[in-house]
């Protein structure tokens, strides 16, 4: 990459596999994990060259399996940086060994795939919104992160240099405090409060029962 565009902007991803046994749930604690013990401290290292980030989660039975990953807009130099960083990271290195993480892809930084702020939206949304949603879901992800970190400091945690195996598990009961959140309070917080931003107008939706969005 030259010079010149070597401070262009753009969006990067640092995308983690995780192990999924058959015939089992996702672990969806070790997101929590990696967000709050790997990605967090990154963030906030480099908050003011980064624009724009969010995270997204998945776990279907393809080829990509259980994967988190972080997407950022930023420019190529940052981009080099951060995932130096998350490259040597100690706690990603014990969970790739510990066989938690599988795999760790990162986006190839030699040039800009995506450089306008809606590339990596959905492409049927219309452009007005494609523009927008990164602000929004960068909001949202904050909040997330913050309520990881919030909960986390309220659950005792005796050992301060805890293993692998400890560590999972207070992530888990980080995960099961968060969920109890989202079910009892979701609909208010968020729903509730994000309708009335709209002027309390109704919205399609397609389905009229228990799903997720």
């Amino acid at each position: 990459m030259k010079k010149g565009a070597d401070s262009a902007k753009g969006w990067w991803y640092a995308r983690f596999r995780m192990r999924w046994l058959q015939d089992s749930e996702p672990s969806w604690h070790i997101d929590l994990l990696l967000a709050h013990r790997v990605i967090a401290p990154v963030v906030n290292r480099f908050s003011r060259d980064i624009s724009l980030w969010r995270f997204h989660r998945r776990a279907v039975r393809d080829a990509e399996g259980h994967q988190f990953s972080f997407i950022f807009y930023s420019s190529a130099r940052t981009a080099r940086d951060i995932i130096d960083a998350l490259k040597s990271d100690a706690l990603l290195q014990k969970l790739k060994h510990s066989d938690m993480i599988i795999q760790d892809l990162y986006q190839d930084t030699a040039r800009i795939y995506a450089p306008g702020i809606e590339d990596t939206s959905d492409g049927h949304w219309s452009p007005a919104i494609k523009k927008t949603w990164p602000f929004f879901i960068m909001g949202v992800c904050q909040m997330w992160l913050a309520l990881i970190d919030e909960t986390a400091a309220n659950i005792v945690d005796q050992t301060k240099t805890p293993s692998i195996p400890r560590m999972i598990k207070f992530y888990e009961k980080v995960n099961d405090a968060i969920l109890l959140f989202w079910r009892e309070q979701g609909s208010h917080a968020f729903f509730h409060h994000l309708n009335a931003i709209f002027g309390y107008e109704a919205l399609l939706v397609r389905e009229i029962h228990l799903k997720t969005f």
